[in-house]
């Protein structure tokens, strides 16, 4: 009786690294990571030699040493008797300010202008698309310096205000002055029950947003529509308007006036803040206008005449049939402008604006000669900055695919 003998095993041999396939790939990772190694080592070994031989050392105790400058804009308590991490705190404070006001103005300019390029009005699409040429084919850096040269020289002195026949008035029932030195806008005043006031505020939007999601899902079911905004805005005027007023109004505003030579009270925002955020958004909104343009594009041109079919007005359309597939392809190319809108505010140090650069990577870095701590320090700061832009924009790239069934 004939029996099967077991196959013999194949022996491992270190030509197989190279020449099997099942461990190439294997095999050039393992070199890869070895020479990325290899090079981090040899750039870490050759700082430290470097910084031996001129007598420097790598911490960041310099942190803790007074600054000894003024900083212009100050969003939070600080002097020049403060520290040069305070100093950091206050740049990193106004960088955050400019991206998240440029990222929420660059998203409204961009989405309406992207729009109205895709209108049948001649000349409203032909206006929309000088807009986006003109921005997106000029350096930003230039338009900074454009906006902040017109708010400069354009706009008045605080003396033309003056006198029993001013050359220049205030707008707004006299509550804003635009100025050479800057625009003055009404500052809100906290007092005791403010605090309340603001959490009902919070809670009301909490309360839209749950609305809009069942009135979604309502529409789906039954295809019957509701006066969103009506109701929106009862849900966040009234609860808001009866606690401002059972608080005793804790929430006033202070106006400027001219007094002296300048204005007074009020919030003053700086021409170099305001030339700064204006760039920054119409020059990334001209760029979020094509991935806007392209994202409606893409959607088949059967979604529209489905929804026309089923009596929905142009504007319904593009809202609840168009926009939400079109998000699918606007959002990823969205997260690279709201980057790039982030880092590219770094050219403040042009116009005089304080931000991280200008302090930790300007100012700081001058006064202390350390220059590899601030650089890297930076570098880590819009590192983080950057990962959370990006992990907050996927979370809702997420959100917004679509889901198998």
């Amino acid at each position: 009786m004939a029996t099967l003998s077991d196959s013999p095993q194949e022996t491992f041999r270190l030509s197989q690294l190279i020449y099997d396939t099942r461990y190439r790939s294997i095999t050039i990772q393992v070199v890869a990571f070895i020479a990325f190694m290899a090079i981090f080592a040899w750039l870490l070994t050759n700082t430290y030699y470097n910084l031996q031989a001129q007598g420097k050392s790598f911490e960041f105790g310099f942190l803790g040493e007074r600054a000894g400058y003024d900083i212009n804009q100050r969003p939070i308590e600080y002097t020049n008797d403060s520290t040069h991490f305070r100093a950091t705190l206050v740049g990193l404070t106004n960088t955050l300010i400019i991206a998240v006001l440029g990222c929420i103005l660059a998203t409204i300019v961009g989405v309406i202008a992207g729009v109205l390029r895709l209108s049948k009005n001649w000349l409203t699409a032909k206006l929309m698309a000088f807009y986006v040429e003109s921005f997106r084919n000029i350096p930003v850096l230039l338009w900074i310096i454009a906006f902040f040269a017109i708010l400069t020289e354009a706009t008045p002195r605080p003396n033309a205000f003056r006198g029993d026949s001013p050359t220049a008035s205030m707008i707004l029932g006299d509550t804003v002055a635009i100025t050479n030195r800057g625009t003055y806008i009404p500052r809100p005043i906290w007092e005791d029950g403010s605090a309340i006031v603001v959490i009902t505020f919070l809670l009301s939007l909490l309360a839209i947003w749950a609305f809009r999601k069942w009135s979604h899902r309502r529409f789906e079911e039954t295809g019957q529509d509701l006066p969103n905004i009506w109701i929106e805005l009862a849900i966040f005027a009234v609860p808001s308007l009866i606690v401002y007023y059972i608080m005793g109004r804790p929430i006033g505003l202070s106006y400027p006036e001219l007094r002296g030579f300048n204005f007074q009270d009020g919030l003053h925002l700086r021409n170099s803040f305001i030339a700064l955020w204006l760039a920054l958004s119409l020059y990334t909104g001209a760029f979020i206008a094509e991935i806007v343009r392209s994202g409606i594009l893409a959607v088949s041109q059967g979604q529209s005449e489905a929804a026309f079919a089923l009596g929905l007005r142009p504007s319904k359309t593009m809202n609840l049939v168009i926009l939400p597939q079109a998000m699918r392809v606007i959002v990823p190319p969205l997260i690279s402008q709201y980057l790039n809108l982030t880092k590219n505010s770094s050219l403040a140090i042009a116009v005089g604006y304080m931000d991280l650069r200008s302090t930790l990577g300007g100012i700081t870095l001058n006064q202390t000669g350390r220059e590899l701590e601030c650089m890297l320090l930076m570098m880590l700061i819009y590192l983080i900055i950057s990962l959370i832009i990006s992990g907050a924009m996927n979370v809702y790239n997420q959100s917004i695919k679509l889901k198998e069934r």
